[in-house]
């Protein structure tokens, strides 16, 4: 039989997929065969490794061969074999396990000619225990002269090719186990991830935040803009909503006392596929009683510098072959400065008639998108949507969006046509939007109708009439300050990722036929 060992490359013809799978199976056979004759088990499942290759390179990578031997250091591994070389009565085999690779040493006189007969059988992706001594090879490696080896788990299908990998993005996106077991890069892709989100909770517990969850379906969905999901709840008779954002519901705890929560919390939108969305995505929010939009500009700031250190180890990162910069205070611009600073607009950002001849000529339709209803604060904002978002590559807050998109955020003071509202972008994409929250019940009530007028007239994104929402408002909600962070975008960034199915572990596909 073929043991699969050795690679198709260019000079090689590839062998038949079917036809390894098949060997792999009459294998697998003989194990049952033998368990159902008493020798054995062939899925056993009673060791315990010891030790990580990881740590064993750590402690003992550093020692030399005649100190190896000395102490006679003991070692107790498992793992995926991962290369495996086989030299008459010796072989070598490479172990890879949660944290890295470890090289063993095989020989038929330490292990028993029967056990060392059936290694030689044994396939790379089959799953080994080893025991043993470390030592160091002549070319300086690591690695455990084994005394007892066994077969965990026997692999039916074969790895991929050791040289040229998975390169389908396709198959890695779709069977993340693959690319996983043979990517290093993507396995500390979502260990900086995990680091990453376990920091972002630890710097707001650490700030007095409490960690809540709250519903992920809703009878009503609310708290952004977007299109749901929609279910039914068989029980209850009623229509429910996968969540778009935990907002209400976060607020509504402010309302009942807790002057500071936090929700990292998986939201849903019916929309688009793209290189920055995905229908099921992580986000976390917050939101703090007796703080403005300003107070979480300055929040936001530490706290996307903390999860960067904590993910990256710097704040000097490189994105796209670009740099970005975390270390230098983030800018602060309202929409209208964007426009004057990044584009050629000057005088005529104050002009409604002009914006929307440059949106006609930028593509967007006159009936399609009713640019002539629209107030000049909200030209603004499409303007600044076609002109000015891709070109913010470093940190910056972008201020004072238009109330009539805003329907949450507390209006300005001093421009009551815009809110205390602010988006964070880096590398030319939003990360973040908060604002000063809108706790005047009856202001709140009218924004909900115009965003129902809004629906009504087409708009399937509006916002939907939350009676309950207004209702815990009428009890009084304290002046708060909330805000919402991409999670998936962060962690793009921080691990230079081009993608966001690079940093979601099972990204929406199209299912298989």
């Amino acid at each position: 039989m073929s043991n699969n060992n050795t690679p198709a490359t260019p000079e090689t013809a590839p062998v038949d997929e079917n036809q390894l799978i098949a060997e792999r199976r009459e294998k697998l056979k003989t194990l049952r065969e033998r368990q159902a004759q008493g020798a054995g088990v062939a899925f056993p499942n009673d060791f315990k490794p010891a030790h990580h290759a990881a740590n064993l390179h750590e402690v003992h990578g550093d020692k030399t061969a005649e100190v190896l031997v000395e102490e006679g250091q003991f070692a107790k591994v498992a793992g995926r074999m991962m290369l495996k070389r086989v030299m008459g009565k010796a072989s070598f085999a490479t172990l890879q396990d949660s944290t890295g690779r470890i090289q063993i040493y095989v020989a038929r006189d330490d292990v028993g000619e029967a056990i060392y007969a059936d290694f030689k059988h044994w396939d790379l992706g089959d799953i080994v225990a080893c025991e043993g001594k470390l030592f160091k090879t002549r070319t300086g490696e690591l690695s455990i002269h084994a005394t007892q080896i066994r077969l965990l788990t026997k692999s039916l299908r074969p790895m991929p090719d050791k040289f040229h990998g998975v390169h389908d993005q396709e198959i890695k996106y779709r069977q993340r186990y693959i690319d996983l077991m043979t990517d290093e890069t993507a396995r500390k892709r979502f260990v900086a991830r995990s680091k990453a989100v376990s920091g972002i909770r630890e710097f707001m517990v650490h700030h007095g935040f409490l960690e809540v969850e709250t519903p992920m379906l809703h009878p009503i969905p609310g708290g952004a803009n977007a299109k749901p999901f929609i279910t039914h709840h068989n029980a209850l008779d009623q229509e429910m909503y996968l969540r778009i954002a935990p907002e209400l519901y976060l607020k509504r705890l402010i309302v009942g006392g807790f002057d500071r929560v936090f929700e990292i919390n998986r939201n849903f939108r019916n929309e688009g596929i793209s290189v920055r969305h995905n229908p099921e995505f992580t986000m976390m929010e917050f939101y703090a009683a007796y703080w403005n939009y300003q107070d979480l500009m300055h929040f936001t700031e530490e706290l996307v510098r903390d999860a960067a250190l904590k993910a990256a180890g710097t704040l000097l990162l490189t994105y796209g072959g670009k740099p970005v910069d975390l270390s230098q205070p983030f800018e602060r611009l309202t929409i209208r400065e964007a426009i004057v600073k990044y584009t050629e607009a000057g005088e005529h950002v104050d002009n409604a008639t002009w914006l929307i001849d440059a949106l006609k000529k930028l593509g967007m339709n006159e009936a399609k998108d009713k640019l002539s209803t629209r107030s000049l604060a909200s030209l603004q904002v499409l303007y600044f949507e076609e002109t000015v978002e891709e070109k913010l590559w470093q940190p910056t807050f972008i201020c004072e969006h238009p109330v009539e998109i805003s329907p949450l955020a507390r209006a300005s003071d001093s421009k009551p046509d815009v809110t205390e509202r602010f988006e964070l972008y880096i590398t030319g994409r939003e990360f973040g939007n908060g604002f000063s929250e809108l706790n005047d019940a009856e202001d709140q009530a009218a924004r909900f109708q115009a965003q129902v007028t809004a629906k009504d007239s087409g708009d399937d994104e509006a916002m939907f009439f939350d009676h309950d929402f207004v209702r815990a408002l009428e009890y009084g909600m304290p002046p708060t300050g909330g805000c919402g962070i991409g999670i998936d975008r962060l962690m793009m960034l921080l691990t230079d990722s081009p993608s966001i199915r690079d940093v979601i572990l099972f990204p929406a596909l199209r299912r298989e036929h």
